[in-house]
């Protein structure tokens, strides 16, 4: 019996021991930190490209209307013609002005033939001045109207107000116009303005990067900028930004910005849309890959390198024009160390190793 339980005793110890021995090992095995390529933050010089949809307008936009009713009777220019400011556009056909200038012109006749009776009877005291005054008076507004009726018979000839061109007429010969028709349009394009918006935020953090303690300021120190045609190309000539609008657009949250492009050869169209460039030039900026980060409920994460691992650190960017790497305006400083790569496999906290 005695050595029966010694038997036993051994056999549990022989079957705890491999256990322990077991138990000890798994303890120390750990899985080899994984190496990330990392990159220590220095400043350095970036150029940024703020991209905004704009329409073009000419600096003058003028609706062509007729100031006489009537008929078209000819058109002397086509659409799309560059036309002088003075130059002939229509002739309106007027039946009605000149029955009033014919009417005019014989209330005139009358009046100055009773002016021309009477002042010999005034002389002799036939009648007496205040008489003759009162047909000199009628004579005075006679000639009045005359003029005005022959200034309007003169309205019959539709001339362009502004060196610009023709857009497209709405009417040909033998339409009925009114003075609410408007017959065309001459834009004077000179110079055109490209015309876009943006909200309250980003208008006080884009006045925030010019130099100047007033926007009129600010806006003479910004600097020049290109305009995007909508084919994708870029417009040969620079812009400036001239004017930007002192209230907010309740309607839509925004605020209107004003730039001017020369376009002395034409290219640039009123009306047509594409997109103004707003460069900014960084000297002290600090650059990581947009692969170095990823999104977490709208906000740019990165991982931070501290000793032997990681921290996840929520930082503020803006895209370089390339589209591959972001410039951090909040969140890191230079000599900041940050993983570049493979940042899919980790998680907060986790030990790497530096290659």
């Amino acid at each position: 019996m005695k050595n029966r339980k010694i038997i036993i005793g051994l056999l549990a110890l022989s079957v705890s021991f491999p256990a322990c021995n077991n138990k000890q090992a798994g303890q120390h095995i750990q899985p080899e930190p994984k190496a990330y390529a990392v990159e220590t933050l220095s400043p350095q010089t970036v150029d940024l490209e703020t991209v905004y949809p704009a329409v073009l307008k000419g600096k003058d936009d003028v609706e062509i209307k007729p100031r006489v009713d009537g008929f078209i009777e000819k058109v002397y220019v086509d659409e799309g013609a560059a036309v002088r400011k003075g130059q002939a556009l229509f002739r309106i056909n007027s039946p009605s002005s000149e029955k009033d200038y014919e009417k005019a012109k014989a209330d005139y006749n009358s009046a100055k033939l009773d002016v021309e009776r009477m002042q010999p009877l005034a002389k002799k005291n036939i009648i007496s001045n205040a008489q003759l005054e009162a047909y000199q008076h009628t004579l005075e507004a006679a000639e009045a109207t005359l003029k005005q009726a022959k200034a309007t018979l003169g309205w019959v000839t539709v001339t362009s107000p502004v060196n610009g061109v023709v857009g497209t007429i709405a009417y040909r010969i033998g339409s009925l116009v009114s003075s609410s028709s408007v017959l065309t349009t001459v834009a004077n394009t000179s110079n055109i303005y490209a015309y876009f918006s943006m909200n309250e935020k980003e208008l006080y953090n884009f006045l925030d990067k010019w130099d100047g303690n007033t926007k009129t300021e600010k806006i003479k120190n910004m600097p020049e900028i290109q305009f995007i045609l909508s084919n994708g190309k870029t417009y040969g000539q620079k812009g400036k930004i001239e004017t930007i609008a002192g209230m907010v657009d309740q309607s839509t949250g925004t605020v209107n910005v004003r730039a001017a492009f020369p376009n002395e050869n034409g290219l640039l169209l009123s009306g047509s849309s594409g997109k103004v460039v707003v460069p900014e030039h960084l000297e002290s900026a600090l650059v990581v890959p947009q692969k170095a980060t990823f999104s977490q409920q709208d906000k740019s994460i990165i991982y931070k390198v501290q000793g032997d691992s990681v921290v996840q650190k929520v930082i503020a960017v803006t895209t370089t024009p390339d589209g591959k790497k972001y410039v951090v305006t909040n969140g890191l400083k230079p000599g900041d160390k940050v993983v570049v790569n493979d940042i899919t496999n980790l998680s907060n906290g986790a030990k790497i190793k530096i290659r």
